[in-house]
């Protein structure tokens, strides 16, 4: 399987004014996708799986604070992605695996009698 992984951490949640900086981040909705591109449906589209979460992100020390409008999405995945651990992201991508390799090859199937 050669699988991508894409984040999507484009909604936050953000205290109005904070030390005098505004609009300050601490809390993260993510979305982690993962798609298969080496395998494909009977209809010829990518396997994918998603999982999604929240992650708050600490505001104790924001020395190096980034002004909301200069944000990118690369800036908060970086943040999701520390925030969660290294470990906490291989499990995640580990889980989008198995999902994929289950619709590829279940283990069941269901149907209907009729």
């Amino acid at each position: 399987m050669a699988i991508g992984y894409t984040w999507d951490v484009s909604t936050v949640d953000t205290y109005p004014t904070l030390d005098g900086n505004a609009d300050v981040v601490y809390n993260v909705h993510w979305r982690l996708n993962a798609e298969d591109d080496a395998n494909q449906d009977a209809d010829g589209n990518n396997w994918t799986a998603s999982s999604y979460g929240t992650q708050s992100v600490d505001t104790a020390d924001i020395t190096d604070f980034t002004a909301f409008a200069d944000l990118t999405s690369s800036d908060v995945q970086g943040w999701v992605e520390a925030a969660m651990g290294e470990e906490a992201v291989q499990n995640l991508k580990d889980g989008l695996d198995a999902q994929i390799e289950a619709k590829i090859n279940p283990t069941s199937v269901t149907k209907t009698i009729g």
